[in-house]
């Protein structure tokens, strides 16, 4: 995402609260895979630090009886990674954020009153009903309004 000279955002899509809507479904499958993801990401983090306070160095040696145990725990957190890294960042190429994982915060960029802002919404919510500034947050939440609701998506004579 780059500041145009004019200052204003130019975000990889700008989605309608109707499209929004309909890619809920399959986010909500995807988050609570990319939480599983994250939990497990953890235990591994915390098992290498275990061993590496337990053994130090020694644990690479080629005949330390817990180096597979090891590899196996790095290999793991190189899978793991490069799949949640790979999932979050197709979304962002969509123009979809994901701000919170915990808390299942997702936003989309959007147009509401002719400026680019994020359509947002929170995992356990029936639709996308919020916007914020981009520069905003969560507490900057305020209902999209019915007109920008039901518009469609801008097109290149719109300027976006």
């Amino acid at each position: 995402m780059k500041p145009r000279s004019s200052g204003r955002v130019d975000p990889p899509r700008i989605w309608t609260p109707r499209e929004a809507n309909a890619r809920l479904a399959e986010l909500n499958e995807l988050l609570p895979r990319l939480k599983g993801w994250v939990a497990r990401l953890g235990e591994v983090h915390d098992e290498q630090e275990r061993l590496k306070g337990f053994w130090g160095r020694d644990i690479d040696a080629g005949d330390h009886a817990d180096r597979e145990h090891k590899q196996r725990l790095d290999a793991e957190w190189q899978n793991l990674s490069q799949r949640l890294e790979e999932a979050i960042g197709g979304l962002r190429r969509e123009g979809i954020e994901v701000k919170n994982l915990d808390e299942g915060l997702v936003d989309f960029y959007g147009v509401v009153n002719d400026e680019v802002v994020f359509l947002c919404w929170q995992q356990g919510e029936t639709d996308v009903a919020f916007f914020h500034p981009v520069a905003g947050g969560y507490r900057d939440r305020r209902p999209i309004p019915d007109v920008a609701r039901t518009a469609t998506a801008p097109g290149p004579q719109d300027g976006i």
